[in-house]
């Protein structure tokens, strides 16, 4: 095959391509299955990997699960036995004048229906020294390889930042037997996903584990003297260590739509059917800007069940149906060494909002509702595991609270007896009235 042939399908259906296959970009595939038995797809994965679930790297670290158990589909053969042509490339270009998708190996791939669901790449430290041996992310299945390989009881591991993903691998590493220390510019931990109250209860649940958390600092440059690294700090403080990781956030991966004339703001635009700027040209995932169920903005939601629903709708539509999406929903729930907490929607509030805030710094537990007028517009919480779906109901719903809006502030544990008077129009306690 020459460089730039073009690959056509024999098949009669449409032909569709898909780049990405994280969660949404597979249910995309399997979506577009069902629904054209004839259809020819192509399912994109630039890792060189079987697909995988993100979510299950932590789970690894930690010895829960084997290898085979981050897989999406264990059996090798579904996407054989499916129909769907998985190809190990990444995608280069686009040319959606000609559609066509240019591959790393100067393939060309012919499409009618194109989803774009590459996820999101990590943030890169500009300091002195990020390439050094020793040096990771903490993002990819081989990322997790790499780290597992490296890592024996007593390392000394700096991690720089302490986000969602920062705090999911927490476990992971301590199971390992990692001595750990998280730097946290901001001074925050996940302070993109709670208030400074929960974030503080997060950081003192993880130094009575042993962490050593350094707040209000960061990195300036890595070194390495012999099989050590040396970590200097804003702060002047110099840190040894066997390995550092680098989690500072995630960034969409667009570098390849750059001159397809694709409309890109922080992520890919995208309307209520998952449709580009660009004619048969589809994005669901991490990568895209989609509206918000609860503000209406366009905005990133990067969570997986935000992405499943998103690639299925895109296939729905590639398809030539007419499906639109009610909205992605920011929807965080996480597991820090043992400690449950959650955020909804607009859980930092809007300007003239209120709220009601619930504290217990001595058991671990933090409640927090947001309101604006008479409805539930965020929420979050430590330590409540329990029918927290029905806080999310509240506020997807956007269920007009009356009296039961002063109830919630009187008491915000009892969203689970407005959540049923509300929404299910049930009374199981027993009066019509909530009493404070």
């Amino acid at each position: 095959m020459s460089e730039n042939a073009i690959v056509t399908f024999p098949n009669s259906g449409l032909r569709h391509v898909i780049i990405g296959a994280g969660t949404a970009g597979v249910a995309a595939a399997e979506t577009l299955r069902q629904l054209d038995p004839k259809a020819a797809i192509t399912l994109l994965e630039g890792e060189g990997e079987q697909p995988y679930s993100r979510m299950a790297i932590p789970y690894l670290l930690a010895g829960q699960i084997a290898e085979e158990g981050v897989r999406i589909h264990r059996d090798p053969e579904h996407y054989k036995n499916n129909r769907i042509d998985l190809l190990t490339q990444r995608a280069m270009s686009i040319d959606g004048h000609a559609h066509v998708v240019t591959l790393a190996d100067g393939r060309q791939l012919s499409y009618d229906r194109l989803l774009i669901a590459t996820g999101s790449t990590p943030n890169r430290e500009p300091v002195e020294g990020i390439e050094l041996p020793g040096v990771h992310t903490c993002w990819t299945l081989n990322d997790a390889r790499t780290i597992l390989a490296h890592i024996k009881r007593g390392a000394r591991v700096v991690q720089m930042g302490a986000g969602f993903v920062g705090c999911i691998i927490l476990h992971g590493l301590l199971a390992q037997g990692a001595k750990l220390t998280v730097l946290i510019r901001s001074g925050r931990m996940v302070s993109r996903m709670m208030p400074p109250a929960a974030s503080a209860m997060i950081q003192r649940w993880c130094e009575a584990r042993g962490v050593e958390v350094m707040g209000r600092t960061q990195t300036r440059r890595i070194d390495r003297e012999g099989d050590e690294l040396r970590i200097t700090l804003t702060t002047g403080e110099v840190l040894p260590a066997d390995i550092y990781l680098s989690v500072v956030g995630v960034t969409p991966s667009l570098k390849f739509v750059e001159g397809s004339g694709i409309d890109v703001d922080t992520g890919i635009v995208v309307d209520d059917g998952m449709r580009t700027s660009l004619q048969d040209v589809y994005a669901a995932g991490d990568v895209v800007e989609a509206r918000d169920c609860v503000s209406g903005r366009s905005q990133i939601n990067a969570i997986q069940p935000n992405a499943v629903e998103q690639g299925r709708l895109a296939a729905h539509n590639m398809v030539g149906q007419t499906t639109e999406t009610a909205g992605s929903f920011a929807c965080n729930v996480l597991d820090t060494l043992g400690l449950i907490s959650s955020s909804f929607g607009q859980w930092q509030g809007s300007a003239g909002g209120d709220s009601a805030v619930l504290e217990d710094t001595e058991h671990f537990r933090y409640l927090n509702l947001q309101f604006k007028d008479d409805v539930l517009i965020g929420a979050s919480s430590i330590g409540y595991t329990e029918h927290i779906g029905a806080m999310r109901g509240l506020i997807v719903g956007h269920h007009h609270l009356g009296h039961w809006k002063d109830a919630l502030k009187a008491n915000p544990t009892r969203f689970v007896e407005a959540y049923i008077a509300l929404v299910e129009h049930r009374d199981l306690f027993s009066h019509a009235t909530p009493q404070a």
